[in-house]
């Protein structure tokens, strides 16, 4: 699923809980061996060891593009030279969308000195987050689910995560739809969807969207499909935040008998994107003239040219990442960002502390357009109760044009404003 998780700034973690489950941690891979570079430096330069995680083959939202695009990224460093000097070896961990999975995929980065943990998924961040800040262990590029990866000290997002989208979405459709109906997690990480679409609906002069809850693991909304019908009304927009069911929401919606109304649909990328659009009928389909909101470009963006090539390359036909997914795309903007760090640091031995310190200390990070130029300084972060730490507050609207994805309006919009209108 996808949401956002209201909850105190993480908890101190007490070191007797420490229990290292091997048997509750599933994927766990290593690349690059030893770390002795061919070509490189002769091993006089230690390898770096990090871990990715994402829920892999669960009942609800799943992420396995984004462990697949870690390793992926790691061959085609490891293949030229490594990362200034430095065989990369990943760690990628299934936190199964479960409390204790998430757990268990921290302490596994702890026990196996991980020095960050980077592009990764979860909407467990109370329980993630206490064992990385315990071992001062940095996390970098998160998803963007839960409110600890946007407050805790040892967060240093690439995204604004939910937040940003709902409220960019809200103000998307603010200047499309006379009404809006939004089918969110009946969830705690859902609860707080409608406040945020609600921030940008306001700003854009609508009133609040009809909150319609559903179960995120679900296989029929057709009774939320027909509520979402009627609060939506002739000329409004119904907007779907389902993660992986929101498939199966649409699903449901086209089978309601049409009754003449115009009504548009939307969403976020994440619930929706060009697969879906594709397996559902294209320009054919549900979401033809759909609005959907994203963090970064389209895939047909030439900035997206280089994580392609290294898909091409370097993923042996792994079906699992999909470049138009945010959530293999999140990943490869984070091992961008920690590139770039280890880079500036430029010593034999990288460790958790020299990467929190150099991103502390203000390192400004590119992404080649797929991103705003990122810097995690005080003064760089958007300090709105509840996300302090957002530093990227940048969406990108969308349309779907003849099967197609497009960008509705050029550019990145800035939807920071809307956030600090959001109550605490």
């Amino acid at each position: 699923m996808t949401g956002w998780r209201r909850s105190s700034f993480s908890r101190p973690f007490q070191s007797g809980a420490i229990r290292t489950v091997f048997s509750a941690v599933v994927g766990a891979s290593l690349l690059a061996g030893c770390g002795v570079l061919p070509g490189g430096s002769g091993g006089s330069r230690e390898p770096v060891t990090v871990m990715t995680w994402a829920p892999i083959g669960t009942n609800a939202t799943n992420q396995p593009g984004m462990p697949a695009m870690a390793k992926a990224y790691a061959r085609w460093v490891n293949a030229n030279g490594g990362i200034d000097g430095h065989t990369l070896r990943i760690l990628t961990c299934d936190e199964k969308n479960e409390s204790g999975g998430a757990a268990d995929c921290a302490r596994r980065a702890v026990k196996e000195n991980a020095v960050a943990v980077v592009g990764s998924y979860s909407q467990h961040g109370r329980e993630f987050m206490a064992p990385l800040e315990a071992a001062s262990i940095p996390f970098l590029g998160g998803y963007g689910l839960t409110e600890e990866e946007f407050n805790s000290f040892l967060s240093y997002p690439v995204n604004g995560g939910q937040a940003t989208l709902l409220a960019g979405n809200g103000r998307q459709l603010a200047h499309e739809c006379e009404r809006t109906a939004l089918i969110r997690p009946d969830t705690i990480t859902g609860d707080d969807l409608p406040e945020l679409l609600n921030a940008g609906l306001g700003q854009g002069g609508r009133g609040s969207a009809s909150d319609i809850r559903a179960a995120e693991d679900a296989t029929d909304y057709t009774r939320q499909a027909e509520q979402a019908r009627a609060a939506a009304e002739d000329g409004g927009c119904v907007t779907a935040v389902l993660g992986d069911r929101t498939e199966t929401f649409f699903d449901s919606y086209r089978r309601v008998p049409e009754d003449g109304r115009s009504i548009r649909v939307s969403s976020v990328l994440g619930s929706v994107g060009q697969p879906l659009i594709n397996s559902t009928g294209g320009k054919n389909g549900p979401f033809e003239g759909a609005y959907l909101t994203g963090w970064y470009p389209v895939e047909t963006d030439p900035a997206w040219n280089s994580m392609r090539n290294v898909i091409d390359k370097y993923a042996f036909g792994d079906n699992d990442i999909d470049p138009a997914d945010p959530g293999p795309q999140t990943t490869w903007i984070a091992y961008t960002a920690l590139k770039q760090v280890i880079e500036s640091i430029n010593d034999n031995t990288i460790t958790a502390g020299k990467i929190a310190d150099t991103l502390d200390r203000g390192l400004q990070v590119t992404t080649g357009g797929l991103t705003p130029p990122l810097r995690w300084r005080y003064e760089d972060m958007l300090g709105a109760p509840g996300f302090p730490r957002i530093v990227n507050r940048d969406v990108t609207f969308q349309v779907v044009r003849e099967g197609r994805l497009i960008s509705q309006k050029k550019g990145f919009i800035d939807v920071g404003q809307t956030l600090g209108n959001t109550a605490s």
